[in-house]
């Protein structure tokens, strides 16, 4: 049964960073109401386990599996040029693939901080731009855009990566308002912590900074992906999961931002400067 009022029966959906964390379990729970799952990441080996997974659990479901490095814009453009030539026509877009660089921006490397511009904004930007036409031809569509609470304040020692959440943030709420009578949805997903290889990413070799957010406000990645299907189905715009995420968030959009950049000078005291271990 199709729970999704704006998608087709029989929907196609299309997730990025679908190897793991978030991805993996969008692909899970979207897979119970969709007929076509293409599911996009650079490791091809999880992609085939997690497609073993889906057939065994549904038969009639179809997953087609795309090993795209979204750091290139070659890559995405074959991609696009894969779904022409199957003649696959995306209903539901979710933005997932994301990833972060833990530390100052003085001190890290460039090659990381294009990778996190070219697949947290522009990589999401392109496939939002190329399969948003076909959606508002046919008259129905959602794209489920991945932002994270990082975005809602400038955060020191995760700079480029705050910077380009309140990217996909300020993006999403545009785009949401252009579409409002397009039968076309935009929502943006904007989790807290939640256990997934996501920490373990950002953190930079021989590091002593580490991945360590409040334990109280991680929330499981089941539960994540749970809240933020619910609100593609009742139409919302911005998605917060967890209760104790969800009210710090508010609190903040309420605060002025001389006050928060004085918290955080003050918190930024007592980090320290970056010191490599065995430096």
């Amino acid at each position: 049964m199709n729970t999704f009022p704006q998608l087709p029966d029989g929907f196609t959906a299309l997730i990025t960073g679908a190897s793991s964390g978030l991805g993996a379990e969008m692909a899970r729970q979207v897979a119970t109401e969709a007929r076509v799952l293409i599911l996009v990441a650079r490791r091809l080996d999880r992609l085939g386990v997690l497609k073993e997974e889906l057939t065994l659990q549904h038969p009639d479901l179809h997953v087609y599996l795309c090993q795209v490095d979204l750091n290139d814009p070659k890559s995405i453009e074959q991609l696009l040029d894969y779904l022409k030539d199957k003649s696959i026509a995306v209903d539901f877009l979710i933005n997932n693939a994301g990833l972060g660089d833990l530390g100052t921006f003085q001190s890290s490397d460039w090659p990381r901080v294009r990778s996190m511009l070219l697949v947290n904004i522009e990589a999401l930007t392109a496939l939002t731009h190329a399969l948003l036409p076909g959606m508002l031809r046919r008259g129905k569509g959602a794209i489920l855009n991945v932002a994270s609470t990082a975005g809602f304040l400038p955060l020191p020692t995760f700079a480029v990566y705050g910077a380009t959440k309140a990217y996909v943030c300020s993006f999403s709420e545009a785009l949401a308002v252009e579409l409002r009578q397009s039968g076309v949805t935009v929502t943006s997903l904007c989790p807290g912590p939640v256990s997934t290889e996501f920490g373990e990413v950002a953190t930079r070799p021989n590091s002593r900074r580490k991945f360590a957010p409040v334990k109280a406000l991680y929330v499981p990645a089941v539960q994540v992906v749970r809240e933020a299907l619910d609100g593609v189905r009742r139409r919302k715009v911005r998605v917060i999961p967890g209760g104790l995420v969800r009210a710090g968030a508010l609190f903040l959009e309420f605060i002025p931002t001389p006050v928060k950049r004085f918290f955080l000078r003050w918190a930024d005291r007592f980090s320290g400067p970056e010191k490599p271990v065995g430096k």
